[in-house]
């Protein structure tokens, strides 16, 4: 039976993401703690965005992984402060999007604290194939099969492509 607080972390540290299964959580930079309070091993994760429709799956999934380990009290709580970005994925992470055809995010923009402006324009920013690596390529979709990606092509070698979003 595994009884260790650096056990726990490691188990909760293999669960993969539900949308993006190349990727565990602590990848993507979901999985913020990994703590002990009274016999229960308390996870605490932060969504992607706050409406993300994985994040039962995540919990359940958590809870899983740490009770076939042996954890028999695990409580997975969310955290929403401080939001969720893309900054967050990990070097690691961001080699697996990429292995796995999706273009990872580049850097989260730079906002002051308040309300993020909505803009009705795509960004301009140059997303680069991650089968050919050209630059020319242009966005179809602002959405794809999540919220948090986009739908693009290339010009060089005419393939679509998913970019996770910079958030």
């Amino acid at each position: 039976m595994v009884t260790t607080l650096n056990d726990a972390r490691a188990v909760a540290e293999t669960v993969t993401d539900p949308e993006l299964p190349m990727l565990t959580l602590a990848d993507l930079g979901v999985l913020r703690d990994v703590s002990e309070e009274d016999g229960t091993v308390m996870v605490t994760i932060t969504p992607t965005y706050s409406g993300c429709p994985a994040l039962e799956a995540m919990r359940d999934d958590l809870v899983r992984a740490l009770r076939e380990a042996g954890y028999e009290r695990v409580e997975v709580r969310t955290a929403l402060r401080h939001a969720w970005s893309t900054d967050w994925i990990t070097e690691a992470g961001r080699r697996k999007l990429a292995e796995a055809g999706i273009a990872p995010p580049g850097p989260a923009p730079r906002r002051a604290s308040g309300p993020v402006p909505l803009t009705l324009r795509p960004p301009a920013s140059r997303v680069r194939c991650p089968r050919c690596g050209s630059p020319e390529t242009e966005e179809v979709s602002r959405f794809s099969a999540t919220a948090c990606k986009a739908l693009r092509r290339c010009h060089a070698c005419a393939e679509p492509f998913e970019h996770v979003k910079e958030l």
